[in-house]
């Protein structure tokens, strides 16, 4: 791992915060907007949605939602930029979908799960990714179930255990490889250190592997093109890169990982606008920026003439702590190039400014 060369490594900038009265899960960036929301669970165990506007370095709290079930995760990913529909995971295995100009009712509402809701992504919509609008839910109760608005109750894929395969608590979902019309897989990474990858066109296992430690974490660096990378982050402080482009028929998918810290590594975020540049947040309340250099050759044959991928290599570009809590979500603004927010289990929402981007 090399550093980033001083002067022209980027800067991590405090722009403003607030502090919350309940545990924040996750938060958001309302598409198109100097908006954002805050998801979680209030003190007397109910859910709470707050939408706050960014004026200059202050945060303006502009409505508060509160729900049966605290919320555990929200995505906007599988609505339209004209709509922005919120659709949230809760502790009870419910998916909602709300409409934030009218919240007392959800557009669409379906018991999802047996349990808690760990993890949720969209796609198709935001004019991000082709196909349908889609939403994934991963749960403790161990199933990945596929959902499209459109149709009632039903999800339209269910990934369970087999027969004689024990239950395992999924920790997070991501949607990719949606680049046309047909094409779509959903990544997932379980409790155990298990990753899946389903193909939604054939309905079929394309391919898992195990990093040994919980999965935290999963995101492409971007949803709609050819599966390019895919970074999975896990509880002893490790993520490793997956170059998704050439799969071999036995090893699989080539990856390069890297120790960033000691504490679990709670989530990663690639910046919208450059996807070879992904944040991480950690266990110990600190971010960490990162680069991903491609080898010279993506690719090379083995033995038996067999095309393997080739990893990368990555570099630390800056590192900041924040919190003496853990960082739980992270979430870069669609818009703004280097503009994130963070929510901590200090009870705290940050707005973060990441100078210095278009340099690297």
């Amino acid at each position: 791992m090399s550093a980033a060369v001083g002067a022209e490594r980027p800067q991590v900038v405090s722009h403003a915060q607030q502090a919350l009265s309940y545990t924040v899960f996750d938060c958001k960036w309302v598409p198109r907007s100097a908006r954002l929301l805050c998801l979680g669970s209030a003190a007397r165990g109910t859910g709470l949605i707050q939408l706050y506007e960014l004026h200059g370095a202050r945060l303006e709290l502009l409505r508060e939602i509160e729900k049966p079930k605290p919320i555990k995760c929200g995505t906007f990913g599988a609505t339209s930029l004209q709509q922005r529909y919120l659709a949230t995971g809760d502790f009870d295995g419910n998916l909602n979908i709300w409409n934030l100009e009218a919240p007392e009712i959800p557009v669409y509402s379906v018991k999802g799960h047996k349990e808690i809701i760990n993890s949720i992504d969209g796609v198709g919509g935001l004019g991000i990714g082709e196909g349908a609008p889609e939403i994934v839910t991963g749960s403790r109760d161990g199933t990945v179930k596929v959902w499209d608005p459109r149709q009632n109750d039903t999800p339209v894929a269910n990934m369970e255990p087999v027969q004689g395969e024990s239950k395992r608590d999924c920790w997070t979902v991501a949607f990719g490889n949606a680049y046309n019309q047909e094409e779509r897989v959903v990544c997932a990474g379980y409790d155990n250190g298990d990753i899946k990858l389903f193909d939604l066109k054939t309905m079929s296992l394309r391919w898992e592997t195990n990093i040994k430690n919980g999965v935290c974490s999963v995101e492409f660096d971007r949803k709609d093109i050819n599966m390019n990378k895919l970074v999975a982050t896990s509880l002893e402080g490790k993520f490793h890169v997956f170059d998704m482009r050439t799969q071999h028929p036995t090893k699989g998918f080539a990856s390069v990982s890297e120790k960033a810290q000691k504490s679990t590594i709670w989530q990663v975020r690639h910046l919208p606008q450059n996807r070879d540049i992904f944040m991480t947040s950690g266990g110990s309340g600190s971010l960490h920026l990162w680069k991903y250099e491609y080898p010279a050759q993506r690719s090379k044959k083995d033995s038996e003439g067999s095309e393997m991928g080739v990893a990368g290599s990555v570099s630390l570009l800056q590192n900041v702590t924040l919190s003496t809590q853990p960082i739980s979500s992270l979430d870069w603004s669609p818009d703004k190039k280097g503009l994130c927010v963070c929510g901590a289990f200090d009870q705290t929402v940050r707005v973060l400014i990441v100078t210095k981007l278009n340099k690297i």
